[in-house]
């Protein structure tokens, strides 16, 4: 029977993503990782490198996962802001992943940088246009944006601690309402130009 390295590759990151948001880059065990993907330890080391490569591929595939769910509407920041926010509540290990990221790996990879400068380019071209308010500098935008539409997920006791993780609670939807709607709000005042 012929083995389906796609699928194993798959399993693995799923489990290294779910590894790496739970205990970082340094705190995850590549033994860990093999047993919940169900696959032989070397084959992470075959198809990724090493711990640190699989931590990459994990990350990469979140960026892609969120762009793909989450597209940039600089027309519609509000909106935006409010879809990265309901990405976050669907995925609230996404946000510990990516603060281990920030912890362990401060700064950003090429991909990363490459998006955030292609997303300056066009707040800049939008502000030209008009539709943002042009006295804020193009990437305080983009930061202002992100910053409050995930700023709540990574509070102290917020969403991504998680209801297992101490002061992690589980959110009712009335409350995850009454966020979203403040960071939709929000954005829109910071960035609508003015009268």
């Amino acid at each position: 029977m012929a083995r389906d390295s796609s699928a194993t590759k798959a399993r693995l990151l799923d489990a290294a993503f779910s590894e790496f948001a739970a205990y970082g880059i340094a705190g995850a065990r590549v033994d860990r990782i093999a047993e919940a993907a169900q696959a032989n330890k070397r084959l992470i080391y075959v198809y990724f490198g090493n711990k640190e490569q699989l931590f990459d591929g994990v990350l990469q595939r979140a960026l892609e996962t969120g762009s793909e769910s989450v597209p940039f509407d600089v027309e519609d920041l509000p909106g935006y802001a409010g879809a990265i926010f309901d990405h976050l509540v669907a995925q609230p290990s996404l946000m510990r992943l990516m603060l281990w990221k920030q912890l362990e790996r401060p700064g950003s990879a090429d991909a990363e940088a490459a998006s955030y400068r292609a997303k300056i380019a066009r707040v800049e071209q939008a502000q030209r246009e008009g539709l943002i308010e042009p006295s804020l500098d193009p990437a305080d935008v983009l930061t202002l944006v992100m910053g409050l539409s995930q700023a709540w997920f990574g509070a102290m006791g917020g969403p991504a601690a998680g209801a297992g993780c101490a002061g992690g609670a589980d959110w009712e939807p009335e409350r995850l309402a009454r966020h979203r709607a403040a960071v939709v709000e929000s954005v829109r005042r910071a960035t609508t130009p003015a009268p």
